[in-house]
């Protein structure tokens, strides 16, 4: 196949990729499966199928999965003995005090607890703090901005450091588990740093159980099972679609300015910002072209629901509508890029 064809394929994948989660339902509701099968054709039409592919594909996902479904056991026995204490610990602390160590305990502990995880934590902390439903979600969103964040700083905390790890383990960057917490730590803890005294500054009185946001619904032990098989596929299939893509990712978007970079992937706030990652990332990329990538992906991945796993998470379980998400996380975004940017 000649490599024009090649290119046009893998931007018809792409395209299909990026479309078809927001228009078809059952591409939304089957998403794992559809990624697994797109990133299927974009290695088959890239013709980079290998022992080593496969092997990275089965082996790679291994880890988060496990986190994901350890955590998730634990967090299940522990569930009420969170909701209960949280009240008293938050009049004890104070409110401020509280969601600040609220917000940057997520954001910290979800590199390690992985931002699934840390995202359940939250639901069930906002469901036992009783404050007004509009101040709570506002919490929500800046906790999930960080939870993103935080999350990046090792392979087992989301999909997009578990993608970012594994395409960056060879030569020249050799990326290891400590890749990514030597690369981004400044950043990143500056940014939920920031995002805890926003947090802070969020007031409100206590409510009815009814006038704030709460989820009383337990996960049973096979929902648990299911969503570490599905965080399996689900970077399984980043894997396969970050390999596939390279063909297209090594002509053009390598040769990319690292600015022009940045803001094009403001689009992560659509898409989940680790299939991006897996498209995008390139051993052949500098240090802090990567860096610009990455702090781009994970801070446009808070502006809108689809954007990253925890929103996902706490939007469903909250019932927070896409326009009440967007409303907060859309500026919030691009004030953080905008800092971000003019640091970087």
């Amino acid at each position: 196949m000649s490599e024009i064809a090649v290119i046009i394929g893998l931007g018809l994948i792409m395209g299909l990729v990026l479309v078809l989660p927001f228009s078809v339902r059952w591409v939304e509701e089957e998403l794992e499966a559809f990624l697994l099968v797109m990133g299927c054709l974009a290695v088959t039409m890239s013709g980079l199928w290998s022992r080593h592919l496969i092997r990275e594909a089965l082996t790679e996902p291994v880890k988060i999965s496990v986190a994901v479904l350890v955590f998730g056991l634990l967090f299940r026995q522990y569930r009420d003995v969170i909701r209960n204490r949280v009240s008293r610990q938050a009049d004890a602390m104070g409110l401020r005090y509280f969601l600040f160590a609220l917000v940057v305990g997520l954001g910290i502990v979800s590199s390690v607890v992985t931002a699934i995880i840390a995202a359940l934590v939250l639901v069930e902390v906002i469901s036992g703090l009783r404050m007004e439903r509009d101040k709570e979600r506002s919490v929500v969103i800046i906790a999930c901005f960080s939870i993103g964040l935080g999350a990046a700083l090792t392979p087992i905390g989301e999909p997009l450091s578990t993608i970012a790890t594994a395409k960056l383990s060879g030569p020249p960057h050799s990326a290891g588990f400590f890749f990514l917490i030597t690369l981004l730590w400044p950043w990143i803890v500056a940014g939920i740093l920031l995002l805890g005294l926003l947090a802070a500054a969020v007031t409100g009185r206590q409510v009815s159980v009814e006038e704030s946001l709460i989820e009383d619904a337990p996960e049973s032990y096979p929902d648990i099972t299911i969503r570490a098989a599905k965080v399996y596929a689900f970077v399984t299939a980043l894997l396969l679609l970050g390999h596939g893509f390279t063909p297209l990712v090594d002509r053009y978007l390598v040769r990319m300015p690292e600015a022009a970079l940045y803001w094009v992937n403001t689009v992560s706030a659509v898409l989940d910002n680790a299939t991006l990652a897996a498209a995008e990332i390139s051993p052949l990329m500098s240090p802090a072209k990567i860096r610009f990538l990455l702090i781009g992906l994970l801070v446009s991945g808070g502006m809108l629901i689809p954007g990253n796993i925890p929103n996902i998470i706490c939007a469903r379980k909250l019932g927070i509508t896409s326009r009440e998400w967007a409303g907060l996380g859309v500026p919030l975004g691009l004030i953080l890029m905008l800092v971000y940017f003019v640091f970087l």
